[in-house]
């Protein structure tokens, strides 16, 4: 088993920065995604930030960036940090997720200025 969240993912989807640890564990993704939905905000955003430490690098799949994030941000709804860091991801994300990033800087704005 994987200690933490962070070793879980680099396990399953590759390290850009780091190899890959030899576990010999069998990997399915569903045990990463139940891991990841009952994490709390500091695994979280751990994994992130050490897996993905330029927002454009890493190889975490859009996908799970995206619900790790959302995921952070259900428990910390009132952080404007934290919501400028998950709209800087989707930016960088394609042009389907504008809306969304610009809708999360202006909470994050309305947060700062209230």
């Amino acid at each position: 088993m994987h200690s933490t969240l962070t070793e879980h993912a680099r396990c399953l989807y590759g390290d850009e920065y780091r190899p890959t640890p030899e576990c010999g564990q069998e990997h399915r993704e569903h045990y990463f995604v139940d891991e990841l939905t009952f994490a709390d905000a500091e695994e979280i955003l751990a994994m992130l930030r050490e897996l993905s430490p330029h927002v454009v690098d890493g190889q975490l799949p859009v996908w799970v960036r995206n619900l790790a994030y959302r995921l952070a941000l259900l428990q910390r709804p009132d952080e404007p940090a934290l919501m400028r860091e998950a709209a800087l991801n989707l930016w960088f994300r394609g042009p389907e997720w504008d809306g969304i990033a610009a809708d999360l800087e202006r909470r994050a704005d309305a947060l700062e200025a209230g």
